[in-house]
């Protein structure tokens, strides 16, 4: 899945001003709203805080991914946002986040769900993109980022494979079927 399918420009928040847990779901969800990508805030607000209540989405690094699925989101979608000072989010290693990606998926898209989440960690352990995302100043700038990150992961999937085939290929052409001469 590439990212940027879901990470959309104008569901993107670059200058959050929650300073706190509640006060950064409130402002997530209700850009959720405004875009019409939900169309029930309430509802939407209580699935993730149920969600979080099960185990904090802030998973270190300064990265949170607060998510849910439910049958108020209209569209699936990865929402984006930024935080200068940071917000105490109860993340893994106790630092504040300051880059949020909220992900809303309707009710029953599992796969959308998951995908999303795979794909977001898959990029996110690379600590120039996170670093890079923390400083960028615009949508146009963070979608720039993700797709430099996706073509990269791509390509060293590429090379990764091409080195795998090439190596079963030698492996397949060297004979291990050869005569031993009896003593």
């Amino acid at each position: 899945m590439d990212i940027r399918d879901l990470l959309l420009k104008d569901v993107m928040i670059m200058d959050m001003q929650a300073t706190t847990k509640d006060e950064a779901i409130d402002e997530l969800v209700h850009k959720y709203a405004e875009q019409g990508v939900i169309n029930d805030e309430a509802l939407y607000k209580q699935d993730i805080i149920k969600r979080e209540a099960e185990s904090t989405t802030g998973i270190g690094d300064g990265i949170a991914m607060p998510h849910a699925k439910d049958k108020a989101v209209n569209r699936a979608t990865v929402l984006f946002a930024k935080s200068k000072d940071g917000v105490d989010f109860n993340a893994l290693d106790g630092q504040p986040v300051h880059l949020f990606f909220m992900i809303a998926a309707p009710e029953g898209a599992n796969n959308t769900h998951l995908a999303a989440l795979a794909a977001l960690s898959s990029l996110l352990i690379d600590p120039d993109l996170v670093a890079k995302l923390k400083n960028a100043q615009s949508p146009e700038e963070v979608q720039q980022l993700f797709g430099d990150a996706q073509a990269a992961k791509e390509e060293k999937e590429a090379k990764d494979a091409a080195a795998k085939a090439e190596k079963e290929a030698a492996a397949a052409s060297t004979p291990t079927d050869q005569k031993r001469p009896y003593l």
